[in-house]
């Protein structure tokens, strides 16, 4: 039973953020005003107001609660009329839940398949109810729906009652409903615009080689599921029905046996040799109800579901009903074959299962302190070997540099720069292809067509992210180096028509455009005639037929006829921008009269006006004196911008040879990663080791080794990295043999006896993902323990495979081996 709570609000990070810094800086006047809630980078399109799919909180996006959103709403508005994004709150089985994206599902009833219904639902919601009230289908009717999945796939579900969580219905999938007819018959035995999974029962192949139908991103499940379906000793475990002996009912670790029971129903229908496809709905359902990261339909890690269904395999499987209390003892200089023993007896007095049988190893764990030099050595189980890779110490980043030249089109690069480095280094990289001085360059983040950050050279660049528009700009040299200068930030803004509000004063609208600007000038030329003639000659390069040379004023070319000679305002404008005569210098030019200015002002008319504006591109707050960087806005008359400003040309970008350049992969060697795994390293502040001789929490050096490992060995490949301000794939390729892989060498444990199996392992399955870390997709290779024959699983698609394949992906796209 799940149960909606409340709900709260989804807000654009990026503008949360500059609320903040507004909020912390207490200065009302602050150039960081965020203006109005700006949810524009969240939809896929401004039409539908549709989310981008595989948004990650925090990173892209935050949760606010209701009473909180309003009262940004009241203090801010919105931008361009875009809808709130209300998302409720759900309590489901042990967690609540934001429904961040609700779930789309088709809609008919089975005598009038034409007409479907597309609606949103929340995963607490009854979809029979629903559909009930979308067709007018009295409450009390006895119906039936079956629904049908992406891959066409149809099956009836069973209990109508159940809410869209409980039925695992996923966005795309389509619920068709038909109600019994007056004599008691059914209007059809089952809907005949497919097959049903029913439909399966005659078909009869090689067992084990069974797809699994995709619920909702839920290849990920599918692809471990078939990993763990094709390791012989675990699935002739379950195949034998030994489990129900073993079932532990009284675990409080465990899961009652559900989850036991669950994946022995979908092993026993992959293996019955009758299915082509299985659907694992039952399955998702038991693994969401005890494990909440996994509830709903967004894609997760398969190595998490993995570690997950192991342990509770292990503890619905456990043979120990009562774990007796067993004190661990440091080894106080001990062999370590006398310690390991007692490690290795002590875990199986308390865990006693197939998957200790199967899995489970030992690992040698030694601590050092660093002040005392106390050595602990301890002997630890373990299911799984997370691997890390050599990650480079450099990074690729992907910029745009706009010269000075105002004829060129920005230039992206790609660039080699340090992984731990400084926007400095970025510079310097960037000046070697552009033979620009790394001191004339200014990197900024540009966002929604302004600044969303200006660097410093001293920045990190860890905070800036892949995904970011990263824009250098080349500064001018300017001859008066001992003069005051000043960094101009310039905003590009289109005007909408005069409105009234009622309070008899006029204002009027703007809309941001087109890529920002910064250019450098003398405080002494920050007149609004330079300023004027300095952004017409920045434009020159965007400018439309008609305007002929648009940089024409400035350069001492021939103005075209409609064009002024000198940066005159229109005389409707004369009293608001009397009151921002200036720009960035609060003095008037000296050889100008006042009165001289505004009798041009009535007989002349600009291309655009210039206005000082906060660093998010409004005059709301004016420019402030609390701003410590000038932000400027060229305001456009509409019908001037359409005669002498072309939007198209402005946006287009021409691609540097770097760009060509196809990305170098690494190639490393599975042992390599390996002697990582055991090297020493420092614990990290988070997570110190307290030191029973300092009697105090130190930083100590840790090292792990290999003592003992199981019949089974799964390799995890850490190929997602995450850090504080990144998160990234590593791409390297990790190239291992099929057949014969060698752990003798990083053993420490030796044979002891002719009858000890070698420390050799022949691969049997891969989980692969392809794509990064927002968009991606899992398969799995496998080996079939009856015939030997290697398949490929896709979802519910089943192909043969060459063992060839079978390398390339694994070098290519292993995440669990």
């Amino acid at each position: 039973m799940c149960v909606c709570v409340c709900c709260r609000y989804v807000v654009d990070r990026r503008w949360f953020e500059q609320w903040k810094e507004f909020v912390e800086t207490g200065d009302q006047n602050s150039s960081s005003f965020p203006g109005q809630i700006d949810n524009t980078e969240l939809f896929e399109d401004l039409d539908s107001y549709h989310l981008k799919e595989r948004l990650v909180e925090n990173e892209d996006f935050v949760l606010v609660p209701a009473e909180a959103w309003h009262k940004l709403l009241a203090w801010y508005g919105m931008v361009d009329d875009q809808p709130p994004l209300e998302r409720k709150v759900v309590d489901l089985p042990s967690t609540l839940k934001v429904e961040v994206y609700p779930v789309e599902i088709f809609l008919c009833l089975h005598s009038n398949m034409e007409n479907v219904i597309t609606a949103q639902f929340s995963r607490a919601d009854n979809i029979r109810e629903a559909m009930c009230q979308a067709f007018s289908v009295p409450p009390g009717s006895e119906c039936r729906l079956w629904m049908k999945s992406s891959d066409s796939s149809c099956e009836r579900l069973r209990n109508v009652h159940m809410s869209v969580l409980d039925a695992c219905l996923s966005s795309g999938m389509t619920v068709i409903m038909e109600t019994r007819n007056a004599d008691g018959t059914w209007p059809s035995s089952r809907p005949q615009i497919m097959n049903s999974v029913e439909d399966q029962d005659s078909y009869r192949g090689q067992a084990g080689v069974c797809g699994l139908t995709n619920l909702g991103n839920t290849c990920f499940m599918n692809s471990a599921l078939q990993c763990l379906s094709n390791t012989p000793p675990l699935t002739e475990y379950f195949l034998r029905t030994s489990y129900l002996e073993e079932l532990n009912f009284t675990n409080p670790l465990g899961m009652k046996g559900e989850i036991a029971e669950a994946y022995a129903d979908v092993i026993k229908q992959m293996w019955s040799g009758r299915h082509y496809s299985v659907v694992p709905r039952v399955f998702k359902t038991k693994v969401g109800h005890f494990a909440s990261q996994f509830l709903g339909y967004q894609q997760h890690d398969s190595q998490e579901l993995l570690s997950f269904l192991l342990d509770g395999l292990h503890e619905d499987l456990n043979r120990v009903k009562n774990k007796e209390y067993i004190e661990l003892r440091d080894a106080n200089g001990r062999p370590d074959q006398e310690v390991a023993e007692e490690a290795w007896r002590n875990h199986r007095r308390r865990n006693d299962s197939v998957i200790v049988d199967t899995f489970h190893g030992l690992f040698k764990s030694t601590l050092v302190c660093p002040e005392c030099h106390k050595v602990s050595v301890t002997f630890d189980p373990f299911c799984y070997l997370s691997v890390p890779l050599p990650v480079s110490k450099e990074r690729v980043m992907e910029v745009f540099f706009v010269s000075l030249d105002p004829y060129a089109k920005p230039v992206q690069h790609r660039v080699v720069v340090p992984k731990a480095g400084k926007v400095s280094d970025l510079c310097t990289a960037l000046s070697e292809m552009t033979n620009v001085p790394p001191t004339r360059m200014v990197v900024a983040d540009v966002f929604n067509h302004r600044f969303y950050k200006i660097y410093n050279t001293e920045e990190s660049l860890s905070c800036i992210l892949d995904r970011d528009d990263i824009f250098v700009y080349e500064l001018s040299v300017l001859e008066e180096q001992q003069e005051e200068q000043v960094l101009l930030a310039l905003y590009l803004r289109e005007r909408s028509h005069y409105r009234d509000y009622g309070s008899g004063s006029s204002s009027y609208g703007t809309t941001l455009f087109g890529h920002p600007l910064l250019l450098n000038v003398m405080r002494s030329s920050c007149s609004r005639e330079a300023l004027y003639n300095l952004f017409l000659q920045r434009l020159a390069s965007n400018s439309t037929r008609d305007s002929g040379s648009i940089a024409g004023t400035g350069a001492g070319s021939e103005a075209p006829a409609e064009q002024p000679q000198q940066p005159c305002e229109t005389t409707e404008e004369e009293s608001e921008e009397g009151k921002q005569e200036e720009a960035c210098s609060p003095s008037p030019s000296a050889n100008e009269h006042p009165a001289k200015r505004r009798a041009c002002r009535k007989r002349r008319k600009s291309l655009f006006t210039i206005q000082a504006v906060n660093s998010n591109g409004t005059t709301e707050r004016g420019m402030g004196e609390g701003g410590t960087q000038p932000y400027v806005a060229i305001d456009w008359d509409p019908d001037m911008k359409k005669r002498f400003y072309n939007e198209n040309e402005a946006e287009k970008y021409v691609k540097h040879a770097s760009m060509e350049v196809p990305q170098q992969q690494t190639t490393v060697q599975l042992q390599e990663c390996i002697e990582l795994f055991t090297t020493v390293e420092t614990l990290e502040e988070e997570n110190p080791w307290y030191c029973p001789v300092c009697k105090k929490h130190q930083l100590a050096t840790k090292k792990l080794d290999l003592w003992s490992l199981p019949e089974v060995v799964i390799i995890h490949l850490k190929r997602f990295s995450y850090t504080k301000f990144t998160r990234e794939k590593l791409d390297s390729i990790v190239d291992f043999p099929l057949r014969d892989l060698d752990f003798s060498g990083c053993l420490l444990r030796k044979t002891v006896s002719s009858e000890e199996p070698p420390s050799r392992y022949d691969l049997i399955a891969v989980s692969n993902h392809y794509g990064g870390l927002r968009d991606g997709h899992y398969t799995s290779y496998a080996r079939n323990k009856d015939n030997g024959q290697w398949y490929y699983f896709d979802d519910s698609k089943v192909t043969f495979a060459r063992e060839d394949q079978i390398m390339v992906s694994i070098t290519h796209t292993s995440q669990t081996d």
